[in-house]
């Protein structure tokens, strides 16, 4: 999976931490347009596709796509 975060939708409220069951976000040291602190998929590789961080992102700031191979 290819997990995209855009970083002038991302408001670092870092629900994505805590809903992920991968636990494939950890808090970047990037700050977005707001100054805060941005998630950043750490374990992209883990990601099981379930979406549930692109679904209850209350920014609709992640898009998590199928890598074509």
């Amino acid at each position: 999976m290819k997990i995209n975060i855009d970083n002038t939708l991302c408001k670092g409220c870092l629900i994505c931490l805590e809903i992920c069951p991968k636990k494939v976000y950890a808090i970047s040291k990037k700050r977005n347009s707001y100054g805060s602190a941005m998630p950043e998929a750490v374990l992209e590789n883990e990601c099981i596709g379930c979406r549930l961080c692109e679904r209850l992102c209350p920014d609709a700031a992640i898009n998590v796509e199928e890598e074509r191979k």
